[in-house]
């Protein structure tokens, strides 16, 4: 991994590619602008089912799913990757209900609201190991 610039004082690393999995467009917007200004390369899904396909579609160094959505949820896109050939993908969860989060099935969780400084240090974090495995 390079430094290639800093941000807010943390250094910029090389792109790592990012699912983000949320039914609130706003929080999609917010956390992209976040990751993609700290160097990440990320895409969305608007609900778990889509986060699914594009997970199956693509490569990704990171998933990042919001619990609670309507049809499949957080939960589902979990049970779905921890399942899959690429079983070890790194997942942070979130959520408004903390008492929805069983921890055990994440690399991180996160109660919102939280810092955004802290999501993109966690997915630096977990997306350098990913890389590194």
């Amino acid at each position: 991994m390079q430094t290639t610039q800093t941000l807010i004082g943390y250094p910029v690393y090389t792109v790592h590619h990012i699912l983000v999995i949320d039914d609130e467009k706003s929080v999609l917007h917010v956390i992209r602008l976040a990751l993609t200004r700290a160097g990440f390369e990320v895409e969305i899904a608007p609900d778990g089912q889509k986060g699914i396909q594009k997970f199956e579609d693509g490569h990704f160094d990171l998933v990042i799913t919001d619990i609670l959505m309507p049809g499949k949820d957080g939960r589902d896109v979990v049970k779905h990757i921890r399942s899959s050939t690429r079983s070890s993908t790194p997942i942070i969860g979130w959520s408004g209900t903390p008492w929805f989060l069983n921890e055990s099935d994440f690399d991180a969780v996160f109660t919102k609201p939280f810092p955004l400084k802290d999501l993109v240090n966690t997915v630096r974090d977990l997306s350098l190991k990913a890389v590194a495995n």
